[in-house]
């Protein structure tokens, strides 16, 4: 596992947010649109290194991954990462998304408002406190593209920003339905390493 510095660096937070993170998990910082180029150029890069000769694969990966971090923006992210581990030289596949949502944060109002839709619980997370965790399955539009035959486990945690009428959403995802029970555990542990920093505390740490 590797320390990531604070992750969220939004000019009217009065805090910002640092978790730990596998190895083996590239983080994209998905705001401003430059920022978030400059880190998928340089995924692909690191991926692609040594391999000259596919340049058509290499574009589509590039545009691929562009469109997943477009798809976070979308939906509130700041931040996306992307899991590199391997097993026994199995890929195990997996995102992160963190956003954040303008609302008052209420652990019995956001159970009530998940409810039906999923594993839904009160927990508390060991530094940041109260939140509420929510383990689902689902068949993602790139599941279907591929044509796998498993759904996507999807393990969401909301925790309170502090001072503010806002909640920081985790979501995680993974296509491996056969292991999702070994994922999740992961999952799990790194929600569990979230932690709020003043931001004009010096960052410690290195990037993910």
């Amino acid at each position: 596992m590797q320390q990531t510095a604070p992750s969220d660096r939004s000019a009217d937070s009065e805090n910002v947010f640092g978790l730990i993170t596998p190895e083996d998990w590239y983080r994209i910082p998905l705001q401003p649109l430059d920022r978030r180029e400059a880190s998928v150029s340089a995924l692909v890069k690191r991926q692609f290194a040594g391999v000259d000769d596919q340049p058509v694969l290499r574009r589509q990966a590039e545009e691929q991954l562009l469109g997943a971090a477009g798809a976070g923006v979308e939906q509130g992210g700041v931040v996306l990462y992307l899991s590199f581990l391997e097993a026994a030289g199995i890929p195990l596949s997996a995102s992160l998304l963190i956003s954040r949502l303008s609302q008052r944060f209420d652990s019995l109002g956001v159970v009530s408002a998940l409810s039906g839709k999923g594993e839904t619980s009160r927990v508390r997370l060991p530094t940041t406190g109260p939140a509420v965790r929510r383990r689902r399955t689902e068949r993602s539009r790139e599941t279907r593209r591929l044509g796998s035959e498993f759904e996507d486990t999807v393990v969401e945690y909301f925790v309170p920003v502090p001072d503010r009428d806002e909640v920081l959403m985790l979501t995680f995802s993974t296509p491996l339905e056969p292991i999702a029970d070994a994922m999740t555990e992961l999952f799990d542990a790194v929600a569990g390493t979230l932690r709020w920093q003043k931001k004009t505390q010096e960052p410690r740490g290195q990037q993910g």
